[in-house]
């Protein structure tokens, strides 16, 4: 089998993981270069354009990453909306539209081919708010300081 199609690599299960750029040895350079710049184009398109859908019309989106496929045919835009979380409720309108953000792409970017847009919510921000909650509850730092103690008395030389 041929190394194009990720078939013969093991950790590549299914299209979703083919369609997010997932691999056991991580997206290429051009992977990445390229994906940061079709975030780049998305984000400006964002910030400059009022859509005609009723979804969207004030809604603000920020791009925050952009995962290409291997063959660069798709590209997975992970989304989010700052201080808000109904994100969800966009991803309908930002369906409808990704065939004309796909063409002004296309105008901007000097690509073989445009990637298909995939549209799915950023929760790396809600991760991360959630794990800080976790580390400042009363529970995990009596925890810590328990271990901390305990590391100090190790340290201490013995008389």
């Amino acid at each position: 089998m041929s190394r194009r199609n990720g078939s013969d690599r093991p950790g590549m299960k299914g299209p979703a993981g083919y369609l997010a750029g997932l691999s056991p040895l991580g997206p290429s350079q051009r992977q990445l270069r390229v994906g940061e710049e079709v975030r780049r184009v998305l984000a400006e398109l964002f910030a400059r354009t009022t859509f005609r859908d009723p979804d969207l019309a004030d809604a603000d989106v920020t791009v925050t990453e952009v995962r290409l496929s291997p063959d660069f045919k798709h590209a997975t835009v992970f989304i989010a909306r700052l201080g808000r979380s109904d994100i969800d409720a966009l991803l309908p309108g930002l369906k409808r539209v990704a065939p004309w953000l796909r063409t002004q792409m296309s105008h901007k970017l000097r690509l073989r081919v445009a990637p298909e847009l995939h549209f799915q919510p950023d929760t790396t921000l809600d991760y991360a708010m959630h794990m800080d909650s976790l580390l400042k509850s009363p529970d995990v730092k009596r925890d810590l300081d328990a271990q901390h103690q305990g590391d100090e008395s190790e340290d201490e030389p013995e008389v």
